[in-house]
């Protein structure tokens, strides 16, 4: 029922409405919860995090985190790694996904069909790490960095909705550019590939996420240190709770250590965080119309 303009709720509607509100403002409580606390503790004294918590008395915060994690070397030598290994898995699985979805939108190719099922299988089954291991051993890519780009470059999920999205672009385009005179590889690349640039966008800012978060293919197949990203140094800090030895090398007392491996903890969150909060904003605008697929109009 409308009355002027605005849409009067039943009682039972607004129920489920503020329902929802409730469930959505705890899951935001459980995401930023969490956030304002390693932010705040990254700043706050070690002997003061141990014995009182985090505290918003600004008298008892300090920048040595950020300082002893930006000074270690392993620390930028695990950022360029990171940063190398992430932009080069992007480029090489967006290109090999937006190639392969093309001929798999297409109604006049032949073997579509078996393809998609030979892709779809790959979803649900794979080789196993020993498996894997061993065909990476063979073709000579053990601590190479190609031992975490090329297996992970073909994505089965990304090619379906590179596909779908294909499949919502009107046919008209092509018509109309192969009556201007334009081959298939010029439609393709001159026409098709900025109208996909939201999916494009959309699928780097996936794999770019996926990749800088990855640690566990690193620490299979890297065994230089100076090869290794930096979420091995990240793991080795919170899980095996070992700071580089240059972060720490000046504290005499065994607490002392304790209190600030702790304290680097949080530094170092922030730090390897910090990438992915700075390009979000660049991708968000291009982040619905690329989850939208199909919705181009003519």
């Amino acid at each position: 029922m409308k009355q002027q303009g605005l849409i009067r709720l039943s009682y039972r509607d607004r129920i489920i409405l503020n329902f929802g509100y409730l469930l959505l403002a705890l899951f935001v409580l459980a995401i930023v919860v969490p956030m304002v606390y390693i932010v705040v503790a990254s700043f706050i004294d070690p002997v003061t995090l141990q014995n009182k918590g985090i505290t918003f008395d600004f008298a008892k915060w300090t920048l040595t985190a950020y300082q002893r994690v930006l000074s270690n070397a392993a620390i930028w030598t695990g950022f360029k790694n990171a940063v190398i290994y992430s932009v080069l898995s992007t480029v090489v699985s967006v290109a090999i996904t937006m190639l392969c979805a093309y001929p798999m939108s297409r109604s006049d190719f032949k073997g579509r069909r078996f393809f998609n099922v030979i892709f779809v299988i790959t979803m649900f089954f794979g080789g196993g790490l020993i498996p894997t291991y061993l065909l990476i051993s063979n073709l000579g890519l053990l601590d190479s960095m190609w031992a975490l780009i090329l297996p992970g470059a073909f994505n089965v999920w990304n090619m379906i909705i590179a596909r779908t999205f294909y499949r919502g672009i009107p046919k008209e385009l092509q018509e109309a550019a192969y009556v201007d005179g334009a081959n298939e590889i010029t439609y393709y690349f001159r026409i098709l590939l900025p109208v996909c640039a939201p999916l494009i966008m959309v699928l780097s800012l996936w794999q770019f996420v996926g990749m800088w978060n990855s640690y566990f293919d690193a620490m299979i197949y890297l065994n230089d240190a100076a090869k290794q990203p930096l979420q091995l140094v990240l793991r080795s800090i919170l899980i095996q709770n070992q700071p580089e030895s240059g972060m720490i090398s000046d504290m005499q007392s065994t607490a002392a250590r304790a209190q600030l491996a702790e304290l680097l903890k949080y530094a170092t969150i922030i730090v390897s965080s910090l990438p992915l909060l700075v390009m979000y904003p660049f991708f968000q605008k291009y982040f619905n119309k690329g989850i939208l697929v199909g919705s181009i109009k003519g």
